[in-house]
Protein backbone atom coordinates (compact mmCIF):
# COMPACT_ATOMS: atom_id res chain seq x y z
CA UNK A 1 0.00 0.00 0.00
CA UNK A 2 0.89 3.37 -1.03
CA UNK A 3 1.46 6.22 1.71
CA UNK A 4 2.15 4.14 4.64
CA UNK A 5 4.45 6.82 6.92
CA UNK A 6 1.66 9.13 6.95
CA UNK A 7 -1.33 6.23 7.89
CA UNK A 8 1.55 4.94 10.39
CA UNK A 9 2.28 8.55 11.49
CA UNK A 10 -1.30 8.71 12.15
CA UNK A 11 -1.84 5.47 14.72
CA UNK A 12 1.19 6.71 16.28
CA UNK A 13 -0.03 10.49 17.29
CA UNK A 14 -3.25 8.47 18.26
CA UNK A 15 -1.64 5.81 20.68
CA UNK A 16 0.50 8.75 22.06
CA UNK A 17 -2.20 10.96 23.02
CA UNK A 18 -4.37 8.42 24.66
CA UNK A 19 -1.05 6.86 26.69
CA UNK A 20 -0.15 10.69 27.90
CA UNK A 21 -3.87 11.04 29.33
CA UNK A 22 -3.90 8.00 30.89
CA UNK A 23 -0.52 9.47 33.13
CA UNK A 24 -0.74 13.29 32.36
CA UNK A 25 -3.26 14.33 35.19
CA UNK A 26 -1.08 12.26 37.90
CA UNK A 27 1.11 15.28 38.89
CA UNK A 28 -1.64 18.00 38.32
CA UNK A 29 -4.49 16.81 39.65
CA UNK A 30 -3.91 17.90 43.36
CA UNK A 31 -3.75 21.47 41.19
CA UNK A 32 -6.87 21.11 39.54
CA UNK A 33 -9.20 19.56 42.75
CA UNK A 34 -7.74 22.44 44.34
CA UNK A 35 -8.78 24.79 42.16
CA UNK A 36 -12.30 22.88 40.92
CA UNK A 37 -13.12 21.85 44.55
CA UNK A 38 -14.25 18.23 45.36
CA UNK A 39 -11.12 16.45 46.98
CA UNK A 40 -13.25 13.41 47.88
CA UNK A 41 -13.53 12.71 43.82
CA UNK A 42 -9.75 12.59 43.37
CA UNK A 43 -9.60 9.10 42.12
CA UNK A 44 -12.92 9.35 40.05
CA UNK A 45 -11.33 11.47 37.56
CA UNK A 46 -9.10 8.24 36.62
CA UNK A 47 -11.12 5.61 37.28
CA UNK A 48 -13.82 6.64 34.86
CA UNK A 49 -11.54 7.30 32.17
CA UNK A 50 -9.86 3.48 32.85
CA UNK A 51 -13.71 2.10 32.69
CA UNK A 52 -15.01 3.27 30.13
CA UNK A 53 -11.82 3.25 27.74
CA UNK A 54 -11.82 -0.87 28.90
CA UNK A 55 -15.35 -1.30 28.28
CA UNK A 56 -15.36 0.06 25.13
CA UNK A 57 -12.34 -1.43 23.62
CA UNK A 58 -14.17 -5.20 22.84
CA UNK A 59 -17.20 -2.80 21.63
CA UNK A 60 -15.46 -1.34 18.80
CA UNK A 61 -13.95 -4.24 17.88
CA UNK A 62 -17.49 -5.68 17.25
CA UNK A 63 -18.44 -2.45 15.07
CA UNK A 64 -15.45 -2.60 13.06
CA UNK A 65 -16.52 -6.12 11.66
CA UNK A 66 -19.78 -4.16 10.54
CA UNK A 67 -18.20 -0.42 9.46
CA UNK A 68 -14.46 -1.23 9.13
CA UNK A 69 -11.43 -0.07 10.58
CA UNK A 70 -10.01 2.95 9.87
CA UNK A 71 -14.04 4.85 10.38
CA UNK A 72 -14.40 3.54 13.94
CA UNK A 73 -10.36 4.42 14.48
CA UNK A 74 -11.43 7.96 12.73
CA UNK A 75 -14.32 8.39 15.35
CA UNK A 76 -12.59 7.58 18.16
CA UNK A 77 -9.98 9.60 17.57
CA UNK A 78 -12.63 12.56 17.00
CA UNK A 79 -14.51 11.79 20.44
CA UNK A 80 -11.17 11.69 22.59
CA UNK A 81 -10.69 15.35 20.68
CA UNK A 82 -14.32 16.10 22.03
CA UNK A 83 -13.50 14.67 25.77
CA UNK A 84 -10.02 17.03 25.53
CA UNK A 85 -12.04 19.88 24.45
CA UNK A 86 -14.64 19.01 27.15
CA UNK A 87 -12.26 18.43 29.99
CA UNK A 88 -10.58 21.72 29.37
CA UNK A 89 -13.10 23.15 29.94
CA UNK A 90 -14.79 21.89 33.00
CA UNK A 91 -15.79 23.95 36.05
CA UNK A 92 -16.61 21.90 38.60
CA UNK A 93 -14.78 18.16 39.65
CA UNK A 94 -18.11 16.58 38.53
CA UNK A 95 -17.75 17.78 35.15
CA UNK A 96 -14.14 17.25 35.06
CA UNK A 97 -15.33 13.06 35.83
CA UNK A 98 -18.15 12.93 33.67
CA UNK A 99 -15.82 14.76 30.74
CA UNK A 100 -13.09 12.10 31.17
CA UNK A 101 -15.62 9.28 30.79
CA UNK A 102 -15.76 10.75 27.23
CA UNK A 103 -12.52 10.50 26.60
CA UNK A 104 -12.27 7.49 27.41
CA UNK A 105 -14.58 6.25 25.24
CA UNK A 106 -12.77 7.33 22.63
CA UNK A 107 -9.50 6.09 23.84
CA UNK A 108 -11.29 2.84 23.94
CA UNK A 109 -12.67 2.89 20.90
CA UNK A 110 -8.92 4.06 19.47
CA UNK A 111 -6.70 1.43 20.89
CA UNK A 112 -7.66 -1.72 19.44
CA UNK A 113 -6.92 -0.65 15.98
CA UNK A 114 -3.04 0.60 15.90
CA UNK A 115 -1.48 -2.81 16.10
CA UNK A 116 -4.81 -4.04 13.76
CA UNK A 117 -3.96 -1.08 11.01
CA UNK A 118 0.17 -1.87 11.29
CA UNK A 119 -0.22 -5.26 10.52
CA UNK A 120 -2.27 -4.10 6.97
CA UNK A 121 0.62 -1.79 6.03
CA UNK A 122 3.37 -3.65 6.83
CA UNK A 123 4.93 -7.41 6.52
CA UNK A 124 5.76 -10.10 9.01
CA UNK A 125 9.29 -9.10 8.86
CA UNK A 126 8.83 -5.68 9.75
CA UNK A 127 6.11 -5.91 12.17
CA UNK A 128 8.48 -6.48 15.17
CA UNK A 129 10.17 -2.54 14.48
CA UNK A 130 6.81 -1.47 14.51
CA UNK A 131 5.66 -3.21 18.09
CA UNK A 132 9.34 -1.45 19.18
CA UNK A 133 7.80 1.60 18.03
CA UNK A 134 4.51 1.29 19.52
CA UNK A 135 6.66 0.31 22.61
CA UNK A 136 8.91 3.41 22.78
CA UNK A 137 5.65 5.81 22.23
CA UNK A 138 4.25 4.42 25.84
CA UNK A 139 7.88 4.94 27.44
CA UNK A 140 7.79 8.67 25.71
CA UNK A 141 4.75 9.51 27.05
CA UNK A 142 5.57 8.03 30.78
CA UNK A 143 8.44 10.61 30.62
CA UNK A 144 6.57 13.30 28.88
CA UNK A 145 3.55 13.38 30.54
CA UNK A 146 4.51 14.30 34.11
CA UNK A 147 6.66 17.19 32.41
CA UNK A 148 4.34 18.60 30.54
CA UNK A 149 2.06 18.62 33.04
CA UNK A 150 4.11 20.58 35.86
CA UNK A 151 4.69 23.25 32.61
CA UNK A 152 1.35 23.83 31.70
CA UNK A 153 0.32 24.45 35.16
CA UNK A 154 3.22 26.43 35.77
CA UNK A 155 3.08 28.63 32.89
CA UNK A 156 -0.22 28.31 31.69
CA UNK A 157 -3.20 26.54 33.10
CA UNK A 158 -3.60 23.05 33.78
CA UNK A 159 -6.04 22.86 31.11
CA UNK A 160 -3.89 22.53 28.39
CA UNK A 161 -2.82 19.25 29.36
CA UNK A 162 -6.08 18.57 27.56
CA UNK A 163 -6.18 21.43 24.94
CA UNK A 164 -3.07 20.07 23.82
CA UNK A 165 -4.53 17.37 22.12
CA UNK A 166 -6.63 19.02 19.78
CA UNK A 167 -4.36 19.83 17.21
CA UNK A 168 -2.10 16.51 17.68
CA UNK A 169 -6.05 14.73 17.16
CA UNK A 170 -6.68 16.65 14.20
CA UNK A 171 -3.49 15.80 12.60
CA UNK A 172 -3.59 11.78 13.18
CA UNK A 173 -7.36 12.32 11.55
CA UNK A 174 -6.07 13.73 8.54
CA UNK A 175 -3.03 11.41 7.82
CA UNK A 176 -5.25 8.72 8.04
CA UNK A 177 -7.19 9.61 4.97
CA UNK A 178 -4.55 7.93 2.66
CA UNK A 179 -5.43 4.81 3.99
CA UNK A 180 -7.50 2.43 1.60
CA UNK A 181 -8.67 -0.58 3.79
CA UNK A 182 -10.16 -3.48 1.49
CA UNK A 183 -12.62 -5.18 3.98
CA UNK A 184 -15.89 -7.13 3.65
CA UNK A 185 -18.96 -5.93 6.31
CA UNK A 186 -19.57 -8.63 8.53
CA UNK A 187 -22.68 -9.57 10.64
CA UNK A 188 -21.74 -9.32 14.23
CA UNK A 189 -24.03 -8.68 16.95
CA UNK A 190 -22.85 -5.94 19.42
CA UNK A 191 -23.06 -6.60 23.20
CA UNK A 192 -24.31 -2.97 24.47
CA UNK A 193 -26.54 -4.91 27.05
CA UNK A 194 -23.53 -6.50 28.73
CA UNK A 195 -21.10 -3.27 28.31
CA UNK A 196 -23.91 -1.60 30.30
CA UNK A 197 -24.44 -3.50 32.78
CA UNK A 198 -21.08 -4.16 33.66
CA UNK A 199 -20.25 -0.50 33.58
CA UNK A 200 -22.75 0.48 35.88
CA UNK A 201 -21.81 -1.90 38.57
CA UNK A 202 -18.25 -0.94 38.55
CA UNK A 203 -19.34 2.37 38.71
CA UNK A 204 -21.62 1.61 42.21
CA UNK A 205 -18.74 -0.38 43.45
CA UNK A 206 -16.64 2.61 43.20
CA UNK A 207 -19.60 4.95 44.51
CA UNK A 208 -18.86 3.56 48.29
CA UNK A 209 -15.24 5.20 48.01
CA UNK A 210 -16.90 8.44 47.57
CA UNK A 211 -19.48 8.40 49.88
CA UNK A 212 -20.20 8.29 53.68
CA UNK A 213 -20.68 4.98 55.30
CA UNK A 214 -24.56 4.68 55.67
CA UNK A 215 -27.78 3.39 54.06
CA UNK A 216 -26.70 4.83 50.58
CA UNK A 217 -22.94 3.44 51.29
CA UNK A 218 -24.37 -0.22 51.37
CA UNK A 219 -27.44 -0.07 48.78
CA UNK A 220 -24.59 0.95 45.97
CA UNK A 221 -22.36 -1.59 47.11
CA UNK A 222 -25.51 -4.15 47.28
CA UNK A 223 -25.99 -3.07 43.98
CA UNK A 224 -22.77 -2.96 42.41
CA UNK A 225 -22.53 -6.48 43.04
CA UNK A 226 -26.04 -7.77 42.02
CA UNK A 227 -25.46 -5.65 39.13
CA UNK A 228 -21.80 -7.47 38.40
CA UNK A 229 -23.65 -11.14 39.23
CA UNK A 230 -26.33 -10.10 36.80
CA UNK A 231 -23.97 -9.35 34.00
CA UNK A 232 -22.17 -13.02 34.82
CA UNK A 233 -25.41 -14.89 33.95
CA UNK A 234 -26.49 -12.72 31.22
CA UNK A 235 -22.92 -12.77 29.24
CA UNK A 236 -22.80 -16.95 30.13
CA UNK A 237 -25.44 -17.36 27.93
CA UNK A 238 -24.37 -15.22 24.90
CA UNK A 239 -22.61 -16.82 22.00
CA UNK A 240 -20.64 -13.69 21.17
CA UNK A 241 -19.93 -11.70 24.71
CA UNK A 242 -18.03 -8.61 25.23
CA UNK A 243 -16.04 -10.66 27.77
CA UNK A 244 -15.20 -14.63 26.60
CA UNK A 245 -15.72 -16.37 30.54
CA UNK A 246 -14.54 -19.45 29.15
CA UNK A 247 -11.26 -18.12 28.90
CA UNK A 248 -11.07 -17.95 32.78
CA UNK A 249 -11.45 -21.62 32.97
CA UNK A 250 -7.78 -21.65 31.65
CA UNK A 251 -5.74 -21.99 35.09
CA UNK A 252 -3.13 -20.31 33.63
CA UNK A 253 -4.55 -17.59 31.68
CA UNK A 254 -7.39 -16.76 34.82
CA UNK A 255 -3.78 -16.52 37.62
CA UNK A 256 -2.35 -13.72 34.89
CA UNK A 257 -5.75 -11.94 34.95
CA UNK A 258 -5.82 -11.57 38.73
CA UNK A 259 -2.13 -11.25 38.61
CA UNK A 260 -2.13 -8.76 36.25
CA UNK A 261 -5.31 -6.83 37.60
CA UNK A 262 -3.42 -6.39 41.29
CA UNK A 263 -0.32 -5.53 39.74
CA UNK A 264 -1.58 -2.66 37.75
CA UNK A 265 -3.96 -1.68 40.72
CA UNK A 266 -0.55 -1.42 42.91
CA UNK A 267 0.96 0.46 39.83
CA UNK A 268 -1.72 3.07 38.98
CA UNK A 269 -2.73 3.73 42.60
CA UNK A 270 1.12 4.65 43.59
CA UNK A 271 1.37 7.07 40.21
CA UNK A 272 -1.80 8.96 41.01
CA UNK A 273 -1.12 9.49 44.93
CA UNK A 274 2.44 9.54 44.88
CA UNK A 275 2.79 13.62 43.20
CA UNK A 276 -0.42 14.26 46.16
CA UNK A 277 2.06 13.57 48.55
CA UNK A 278 4.94 15.42 47.68
CA UNK A 279 3.03 18.29 46.67
CA UNK A 280 1.56 18.09 50.72
CA UNK A 281 4.75 18.15 51.91
CA UNK A 282 6.34 21.09 50.62
CA UNK A 283 7.41 19.98 47.06
CA UNK A 284 7.05 21.71 44.10
CA UNK A 285 4.89 20.41 40.76
CA UNK A 286 7.66 20.22 38.72
CA UNK A 287 9.57 18.23 41.18
CA UNK A 288 6.76 15.78 41.88
CA UNK A 289 7.19 15.24 38.20
CA UNK A 290 10.20 14.80 38.14
CA UNK A 291 9.96 11.97 40.84
CA UNK A 292 7.29 9.87 38.92
CA UNK A 293 9.84 9.86 35.90
CA UNK A 294 11.66 7.47 38.49
CA UNK A 295 8.99 5.13 37.52
CA UNK A 296 9.83 5.45 33.90
CA UNK A 297 13.65 4.95 33.98
CA UNK A 298 12.55 1.61 35.98
CA UNK A 299 9.99 0.42 32.93
CA UNK A 300 12.57 0.94 30.08
CA UNK A 301 15.46 -0.21 32.08
CA UNK A 302 13.63 -3.37 32.54
CA UNK A 303 11.24 -3.57 29.46
CA UNK A 304 14.58 -3.70 26.93
CA UNK A 305 15.97 -7.04 27.98
CA UNK A 306 12.96 -8.16 29.05
CA UNK A 307 11.70 -9.75 25.73
CA UNK A 308 14.91 -11.53 25.49
CA UNK A 309 14.84 -12.87 28.73
CA UNK A 310 11.31 -14.67 28.38
CA UNK A 311 12.70 -17.32 25.59
CA UNK A 312 15.44 -17.81 28.67
CA UNK A 313 13.93 -18.03 31.88
CA UNK A 314 10.20 -18.00 30.66
CA UNK A 315 7.27 -16.50 31.53
CA UNK A 316 6.65 -17.96 34.73
CA UNK A 317 10.08 -17.20 36.20
CA UNK A 318 9.68 -13.46 35.01
CA UNK A 319 6.32 -13.08 36.48
CA UNK A 320 7.40 -14.35 39.87
CA UNK A 321 10.48 -11.54 39.90
CA UNK A 322 8.26 -9.08 38.94
CA UNK A 323 6.07 -9.68 41.58
CA UNK A 324 8.61 -9.77 43.76
CA UNK A 325 9.92 -6.27 42.89
CA UNK A 326 6.60 -5.02 43.40
CA UNK A 327 6.18 -6.37 46.91
CA UNK A 328 9.48 -4.88 47.44
CA UNK A 329 8.54 -1.20 46.08
CA UNK A 330 5.66 -1.65 48.22
CA UNK A 331 7.22 -2.64 51.68
CA UNK A 332 9.58 0.28 50.26
CA UNK A 333 6.44 2.98 50.21
CA UNK A 334 5.36 1.40 54.05
CA UNK A 335 8.33 3.49 55.21
CA UNK A 336 6.89 6.81 53.49
CA UNK A 337 6.69 9.79 55.59
CA UNK A 338 7.10 13.45 55.19
CA UNK A 339 11.02 13.05 56.51
CA UNK A 340 11.68 10.64 53.29
CA UNK A 341 12.37 13.05 51.08
CA UNK A 342 12.11 13.30 47.09
CA UNK A 343 15.37 10.80 46.76
CA UNK A 344 13.31 7.81 48.73
CA UNK A 345 10.20 8.38 46.96
CA UNK A 346 11.99 8.06 43.64
CA UNK A 347 14.21 4.81 44.73
CA UNK A 348 10.95 3.67 45.27
CA UNK A 349 9.31 4.79 41.86
CA UNK A 350 12.15 3.38 40.00
CA UNK A 351 11.30 0.05 41.93
CA UNK A 352 7.99 0.18 40.71
CA UNK A 353 8.94 0.95 37.37
CA UNK A 354 11.35 -2.32 37.39
CA UNK A 355 8.36 -4.47 38.34
CA UNK A 356 6.52 -2.41 35.65
CA UNK A 357 8.73 -2.90 32.54
CA UNK A 358 8.91 -6.95 33.39
CA UNK A 359 5.03 -7.80 34.30
CA UNK A 360 3.75 -5.80 30.76
CA UNK A 361 6.54 -7.81 28.69
CA UNK A 362 5.01 -11.08 30.55
CA UNK A 363 1.15 -10.46 30.53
Amino acid sequence: MKNRIPVLASIVMAMLVASMDSTIANTTMPIIAQELGGIELYAWVFASYMIFSTVMAPIAGRISDIFGRKKVFAVGIILFMLGSILCGSAHTMVQLVIFRAVQGIGAGVMNPFPMIIAGDLFTVEKRGRIQALFTAMWGISAVLAPLLGSMFVEYATWRWIFYINIPICLLSVLLLLPYREVYEPKRSKVDYTGALVFTAGISLLLLMTVVDIGTFFYLSGAAGVLLLIVFYKYEKKLASPIVPLNLFRNKPVAWMNLNSFLAYASIFGGASYLPMFLQKHGYSLFMSGVAMLGMSVGWMAMSVPAGKWIGRFGYRWLMIAGNAILVASGIWFLQLSPASGFWFTFAGSVLMGLSFGLLSAVS
